[in-house]
């Protein structure tokens, strides 16, 4: 039976924990399924581990397009979600249903923007039209120039209330999701006790409703330094599906993320 939004709402009810990761290709979908996981992400990620750049900012529509049919082609099980890529949704709601229609129409679920308050008339525009939206708030990768790096959001007291803010205005807009992304673990857990939707935390603490991670991250094939919330899970494993299975465990135990992997 496939994972769906109202399977992930009875989750929260349930005080049960779960998990996303990314995939980008057939194989690794059924891969990632089979070891328990709710969430296929299609990430912009992609521009990082598979096109080798810098930052998210290269990758186009057609490439979140097309790995997204690769996905959709291996997958049976999991909720697919896909990233919204830079440049696809910035301009108008009108402009992002456009393209979160193509997008859907690939074989996703739902799609993921980036953004804060600025975000919140292009996510009511979407969802009353039949789009489903994940927002995007703390460290939002497609901004990166304008934050000045990959820096921990919602550190001052200001920032932490403009984050609270902006989670309740994109759920009131019609988020069905939200995922929170290098933020303290205290805000993150005030945000996500604030809100009625799951949470997705990456480097936001263990009280978010499920956690998200980078597929080769978590198989230890960083091309850089480790960021602080990666925990490499084939250690101690010689196999791939092992390691995921293992994430899967550690996350809907409470075990992952421990405090060395939060800010």
């Amino acid at each position: 039976m496939r994972t769906t939004l109202t399977t992930l709402q009875q989750y929260i009810k349930n005080n049960d924990k779960f998990t996303a990761l990314t995939c980008y290709d057939a194989t690794f979908a059924k891969i990632l399924e089979d070891a328990g996981v709710d969430i296929l992400l299609i990430g912009d990620s992609l521009g990082n581990v598979l096109k080798g750049e810098s930052t998210t900012l290269s990758v186009t529509l057609d490439n979140i397009i097309y790995h997204t049919q690769c996905v959709s082609n291996g997958s049976s099980k999991a909720l697919i979600m896909s990233d919204m890529p830079f440049g696809s949704y910035q301009q108008s709601p009108q402009q992002a249903f456009e393209n979160a229609s193509k997008i859907l129409a690939a074989g996703a679920h739902i799609v993921k923007i980036e953004g804060g308050q600025v975000m919140a008339e292009t996510t009511a525009f979407l969802t009353q039209r039949g789009i489903p939206v994940c927002a995007h708030i703390g460290l939002t990768p497609q901004s990166i120039h304008q934050l000045g790096g990959y820096r921990l959001q919602g550190a001052s007291q200001q920032s932490a209330k403009q984050l609270i803010e902006d989670a309740l205005l994109l759920e009131k807009a019609g988020a069905r999701m939200l995922l929170m992304e290098v933020v303290p673990a205290k805000l993150a857990q005030e945000i996500t006790q604030s809100l009625s939707i799951p949470t997705i935390g990456i480097g936001a603490g263990k009280d978010c409703s499920a956690q998200v991670l980078v597929l080769h991250d978590i198989l230890g094939l960083y091309k850089d330094k480790k960021p602080r919330f990666v925990k490499n899970f084939m250690t101690g494993t010689n196999s791939i599906q092992q390691a995921i299975a293992n994430y899967v465990t550690a996350v809907k135990s409470g075990q992952f993320p421990d405090h060395e992997h939060e800010y």
